[in-house]
């Protein structure tokens, strides 16, 4: 794998890092390869029970690589053009994996999370920002339409009135914005940024990770399905999770007045 992207297993948690430092990880084509292949081994390693991503250095992620889109747009523009499309499908494929994935996903921001790094904070099941972290959509400002996801996860997040003013005017918003329209759950001080997002993940990844991934689920297909399909869903969910150690788990530490020990089977 580059070293575009870092990862390790500790205590349960899946951790992701943009490392592209020097480049305010701005997306390359190294990168987006990295995150594809974490996402899948993630969602299918039974010791990882909950993913956390990051970004190395200053800024969680600058966006695309609008250096090298200029440079290919000049030096190979026929080819840069025709496999465009593809390769925004390819990209969409790891945040296919993030939502779709039976254990929750942790974003943590500092600096900027601007184009495609505010698509994925949109597409996490949980974020947490410093307090100076700031956000953009700013695709308009290079004559742009978002990926990522961002067209479907921002106005089911903040509305569409606000998605549309976020992406017609690409200004940046802070993160006590992005908390007040739902874009994130906590905004912590700088300097406690990374332990605060530890200590979230450890509790995530501490759970009961099939009934939490029924829940993602569930919560995730809420808004297309009516009332007697969901109610169904919630039915078959509530009886498979049943029969799980964790269920057995969960209601002997109840009786016995103790803290759960959950495994995740």
């Amino acid at each position: 794998m580059s070293d575009h992207i870092k990862s390790e297993v500790v205590d349960g948690v899946g951790t992701i890092l943009f490392n592209r430092p020097e480049a305010l990880n701005a997306l390359s084509p190294e990168l987006v390869q990295g995150l594809i292949d974490m996402t899948h081994r993630y969602e299918h390693d039974p010791l990882v029970r909950c993913v956390l991503i990051r970004g190395a250095g200053e800024t969680f992620m600058a966006g695309g690589d609008v250096k090298g889109f200029y440079r290919s747009l000049r030096e190979e523009r026929e080819e840069h053009l025709a496999g465009f499309e593809r390769r925004i499908v390819t990209g969409h494929l790891a945040i296919h994996r993030l939502r779709r994935m039976q254990k929750p996903v942790l974003i943590a921001v500092q600096g900027a999370a601007a184009g495609f790094g505010l698509s994925i904070v949109a597409a996490a099941d949980l974020a947490i920002a410093a307090e100076d972290a700031f956000f953009s959509l700013a695709y308009r400002h290079i004559g742009l339409t978002a990926d990522g996801g961002a067209s479907y996860f921002l106005p089911r997040i903040v509305g569409e009135r606000r998605a549309l003013e976020i992406a017609l005017l690409g200004e940046r918003f802070s993160a006590q914005k992005a908390l007040e329209w739902g874009l994130l759950n906590w905004v912590v001080p700088r300097a406690s940024l990374e332990e605060e997002a530890w200590k979230i993940a450890r509790k995530l990844a501490e759970g009961p990770t099939l009934a939490l991934g029924q829940a993602k689920r569930l919560l995730r297909t809420s808004l297309e399905a009516t009332w007697d399909e969901q109610s169904a869903r919630e039915a078959e969910s509530v009886a498979a999770m049943a029969a799980t150690q964790d269920h057995l788990e969960g209601v002997t530490a109840f009786v016995e007045k103790r803290k759960p020990r959950f495994t995740g089977r």
